[in-house]
């Protein structure tokens, strides 16, 4: 069995193993000459489906912490997901609505789409972790620091509610939702290494809160890769039309 600080740095490097943003569906949303809107108005109706459960997600990971410690920074993020006076915003469901918007997304087409199947699998597997106490320490991994430790990645050094405001003409208050979390986000990756690392007390829970970190992370690269598949097709890689930029 590891250390406790041993094992937190092994989950720090296990989330940074992974890059989610050097998936090529990437290249082509951040791309400033050929920006495709109607792309990133899919691969968003697909991330929304994520937004919709993460409050769920927090909820049980604070009704079932055994730490009174991090049960409290649960709290003050369930408060924050649910509200957004923390961040003096809104309920981050509603900033991605807000996102949507922006997009050019009615409230009826947003609320008509389902989920693609990577995208079930990655809600799913994160439902099914945090509704079962016995499993805490892999929801814990899996939400905690390989769910929120998405929003912390940048590309190139840029965080993505940059790229899109650059790429797509998009305003501050459209992207709420990213910048707020890119800041969030460092706090609640930290609090949940320092949950994890405490509450995994043998050798096999160390491995499997590792592994929960490494399984969400592929999970979230191929919800990306199915919507590549669906949305791009064998043409992605084709030169594309500029696309207008958002009035």
């Amino acid at each position: 069995m590891m250390d406790k600080l041993v094992f937190k740095e092994a989950l720090r490097a296990e989330l940074h193993r992974h890059l989610t943003l050097s998936h090529p569906i990437f290249k082509l949303l951040f791309d400033e000459q050929y920006a495709d809107l109607d792309l990133l108005r899919k691969v968003a109706l697909q991330g929304y489906q994520l937004t919709k459960h993460f409050l769920s997600y927090i909820d049980h990971l604070y009704f079932y912490c055994p730490h009174p410690k991090y049960r409290t920074a649960l709290l003050y993020n369930l408060w924050e997901e649910q509200t957004g006076r923390l961040s003096k915003t809104d309920n981050h469901e509603v900033l991605m609505q807000d996102f949507l918007r922006a997009l050019g997304v009615s409230d009826e087409e947003r609320d008509a789409v389902q989920p693609l199947p990577a995208t079930r699998e990655l809600i799913d597997y994160r439902l099914e972790a945090v509704r079962d106490p016995a499993r805490y320490h892999v929801g814990a991994a899996a939400v905690m620091i390989a769910s929120e430790g998405q929003n912390l990645e940048t590309s190139d050094g840029e965080p993505r509610h940059e790229l899109l405001a650059r790429a797509y003409g998009l305003q501050t208050e459209d992207l709420l939702f990213f910048s707020v979390h890119q800041q969030e986000d460092v706090g609640h990756v930290e609090q949940g290494l320092g949950l994890v690392s405490e509450i995994c007390t043998t050798a096999q829970m160390q491995r499997e809160a590792l592994e929960a970190v490494d399984h969400t992370c592929r999970l979230f690269y191929a919800m990306y890769e199915n919507m590549y598949r669906e949305y791009c097709g064998s043409g992605s890689e084709a030169v594309r039309e500029p696309a207008a930029a958002l009035a």
